[in-house]
């Protein structure tokens, strides 16, 4: 062998080797920055988990404890099953929350989660309408009152366009159909969801045209901002009457939960939109969440936070004292309130979240001959007529005065 070509074989083993080094150099450069080596973020760490907890079972107690409470002392059932289906908000989006927060890698599960919880968004809005109609004996008497009155005409107040209108039947039967609508579309969407995530066809935060999320997020916006408006000229044709009742704090308390929630997802959705959240990935490379997912993360994390504070705020607006001074019509009696059983409390808590009574006021408020119904209190015993009553500026009519007040107005 002669030396050129040994000395060319030498030059060629080298430049090989140094080519192997440069090439396993560059692998190792680009796997420490694949996104599958990434740090874990603060939501999958013990500490997120363990505060969304502790706020999510504080809430628990504190609001179990007050529909404990009311179902104790269930003395005014047209009142306090609205309140109690009210409350029930807190523990359904806590603790909904914070089971899709436990389980945040799936990358699916947190949407059958949530989907639960907007199924029952849907309702909280129309049973704060329905407990205000009782509070004020009803569309009739509310009617005696509120009738040929102007509608205050205000850019504010978005009634600028009902100048020269005054209240007439039809602005009650509009507040009762604008809430009844969201408790049809908020569980449809929610469905829909369900299906369109089994498909493929859904994703948090993609604005996509071929996507179902945009659509999605545009009729549930349009339809919650109907009832909330519906909701908000109720109580602006019905402040006056409402005042012996505290409206101010349960009014925001109760708006503040659905609508801040609501628009904080949306916030959320176009932070993800705009890159604010990464995927996350697993040790092999495969990707174990979505940007849309990560920021759905945070959305849960920061509900349980907020039902803690909503749990603490609806106890002060939607106190038990004031039915503690009302006898019971029960056999037995006790100065200050009845004596109950479990057995009692559980038929109470069954009347409280019968949804009957929603099915049946969406029957007549959507029924052609709408003009000849008018909403009744539950038929009272002749004992229960007797029972003393808290004060109340609406003017006590009768039947017949009802239904020739709400005939008058076709």
């Amino acid at each position: 062998m002669s030396l050129p070509e040994t000395t060319s074989e030498a030059v060629s083993a080298l430049v090989t080797s140094l080519t192997s080094t440069m090439l396993s150099s560059t692998t190792s450069e680009e796997t420490t920055t694949l996104p599958y080596e990434q740090k874990p973020i603060f939501l999958q760490t013990p500490a997120a988990q363990g505060i969304a907890g502790a706020f999510t079972w504080a809430a628990l107690l504190i609001t179990c404890h007050q529909i404990y409470l009311h179902l104790r002392h269930y003395n005014r059932a047209s009142e306090q099953k609205w309140i109690i289906r009210l409350l029930f908000i807190v523990p359904i989006y806590a603790f909904d929350s914070w089971l899709s927060l436990l389980f945040f890698t799936n990358d699916q599960l947190y949407v059958y989660f949530d989907s639960l919880r907007d199924i029952y968004e849907a309702f909280v809005i129309y049973s704060f309408l329905s407990l205000c109609y009782e509070y004020l004996g009803g569309e009739g008497a509310i009617m005696s009152e509120i009738r040929g009155k102007p509608i205050e005409s205000s850019c504010l107040y978005c009634t600028c366009c009902l100048s020269g209108k005054v209240y007439t039947i039809g602005f009650l039967r509009f507040c009762k159909q604008a809430t009844l609508q969201f408790c049809l579309v908020k569980p449809t969407m929610a469905i829909l969801t369900v299906i369109l995530q089994i498909f493929g066809h859904y994703h948090d935060g993609d604005f996509r045209a071929d996507g179902g999320y945009l659509y999605i997020i545009i009729f549930n916006n349009f339809s919650i901002t109907l009832a909330l408006y519906a909701l908000f000229l109720f109580y602006q044709a019905t402040r006056d009457l409402l005042r012996p009742f505290d409206p101010i704090i349960k009014f925001s308390t109760v708006k503040s939960v659905i609508f801040l929630t609501f628009w904080q997802g949306v916030l959320l959705a176009v932070l993800e939109h705009a890159r604010a959240f990464s995927p996350l990935y697993s040790e092999g490379g495969r990707q174990t969440a979505g940007a849309g997912t990560v920021a759905a993360g945070y959305q849960n994390f920061l509900i349980c936070i907020e039902m803690f504070f909503a749990s603490i705020a609806l106890r002060f607006a939607f106190p038990h004292r004031v039915y503690l001074s009302t006898p019971s019509c029960g056999d037995q009696q006790m100065p200050g309130g009845r004596v109950v059983t479990m057995q009692s409390i559980s038929k109470s808590l069954k009347d409280s979240i019968n949804p009957r009574d929603i099915m049946q006021d969406a029957i007549h408020n959507f029924h052609p001959q709408y003009q000849q119904y008018t909403q009744q209190r539950t038929t009272m015993a002749p004992e229960d007529e007797e029972k003393p009553k808290p004060p109340t500026p609406v003017t006590k009519i009768n039947f017949n005065e009802k239904a020739m007040l709400l005939s008058d107005d076709e």
